[in-house]
């Protein structure tokens, strides 16, 4: 039985469609390419931290005024604002010209002392062995006891006096307590100083706080928890201590608190206003690796795949970023494939043919 001319149509048009797909006709899903698996994962909602966002401070935990405890003038000024100092350095030298002298003479009434002892201690044994075989009176035991307590006690207190002096001397350097950077410096060369006289301020930027005010509506929430972040630009830094001060200030009713930061933390310098995020609670958000993000110009975005294997560039709006990963405000939901990496995705698009 030959086939009818409308069996013979329908023939070639199946024919023909086969030869178009062959050829590329349509493009296959990424998962039936032969190219390889892009890495990807599927969006869950995570549980993490709510927070109620405040302004805040940053402030060195050491910070200090170093003054004179001597007289004198200034000799040598050895840092100046902005150096860096060591713990223990000396900072500035004051002429000692009267506390060396003052040692000297410390030391010529301590070598003294030890003499006159010494004689003392020995007219003292030698008359208490006389009065032991009965050649002198008791009269002059006492007086050879009192002489010898007297010329202890001389002792004692020329050697506090050596100490005194040392310590005068000492102070004609002044010592960093300990390290930092300068920040003031409030005398010059050659000026005259006396003791409680301010001469230079510094900070450590090793251990920095930041100061803030908790709302009345959230204090309870914070003081249980104890948890709060300090926010800048794209970094998260945990706080190790919040310290909450027990009465609220008015008019505002907020409470102020101190929030201690991790030694070192970077990119912080006293001075800085912050965003701290305390946290009051939990919620569920999106979380994506911050490396699947790709920045154009003013816009994020990340590549997405859909149920049957396609792959598009959707933008998103990123929100605070924990540790390797960053909060997607918009432009996901829960249960969405992404790709992880952004520039074998971009690739893969760019090789797709135009349709």
């Amino acid at each position: 039985m030959r086939p009818t001319q409308s069996a013979r149509s329908t023939v070639s048009l199946a024919v023909l469609a086969l030869a178009l797909v062959a050829c590329g006709g349509k493009q296959p899903p990424v998962g039936a390419s032969n190219a390889p698996a892009l890495a990807n994962t599927v969006i869950q909602p995570v549980r993490m931290p709510l927070e109620r966002w405040v302004d805040g401070t940053i402030e060195a935990v050491n910070q200090a005024t170093v003054s004179a405890q001597t007289s004198g003038r200034i000799a040598e000024i050895l840092y100046d604002v902005n150096d860096v100092v060591p713990a223990g350095a000396v900072i500035m030298r004051l002429w000692g010209t009267e506390q060396r002298a003052g040692l000297q003479g410390a030391e010529a009434a301590l070598t003294e002392a030890r003499a006159r002892n010494a004689e003392a201690a020995t007219n003292y044994q030698r008359i208490a062995d006389m009065y032991q075989r009965r050649v002198v009176s008791k009269a002059q035991l006492d007086q050879a006891t009192a002489n010898r307590d007297a010329a202890a006690a001389r002792l004692a207190a020329a050697e506090a006096g050596l100490t005194t002096a040392r310590e005068g001397v000492g102070y004609t350097e002044v010592r960093a307590p300990y390290g930092g950077v300068v920040t003031k410096r409030l005398v010059e060369v050659g000026e005259s100083v006396s003791p409680g006289t301010p001469l230079m301020t510094g900070l450590s930027l090793k251990d920095l706080r930041v100061n803030t005010y908790v709302p009345q509506s959230i204090v309870m929430e914070v003081r249980r928890l104890k948890k709060a972040a300090v926010y800048v630009g794209d970094q998260r830094i945990e706080a190790t201590k919040i310290t909450i001060f027990p009465e609220a200030a008015t008019p505002s009713s907020t409470f102020r608190a101190r929030l201690d930061l991790p030694s070192g933390a970077l990119d912080l310098a006293p001075g800085m206003y912050v965003k701290v995020g305390l946290v009051i609670g939990e919620a569920d958000r999106l979380m994506v690796p911050a490396s699947a993000l790709v920045e154009r110009s003013e816009v994020t975005g990340l590549y997405v795949i859909d149920p049957k294997g396609n792959l598009s560039f959707r933008y998103v709006r990123p929100g605070h970023r924990f540790g390797d990963n960053v909060e997607i405000l918009a432009g996901l939901v829960a249960g969405e494939q992404i790709a992880l990496d952004p520039i074998a995705a971009s690739a893969r698009v760019s090789a797709e043919p135009r349709r």
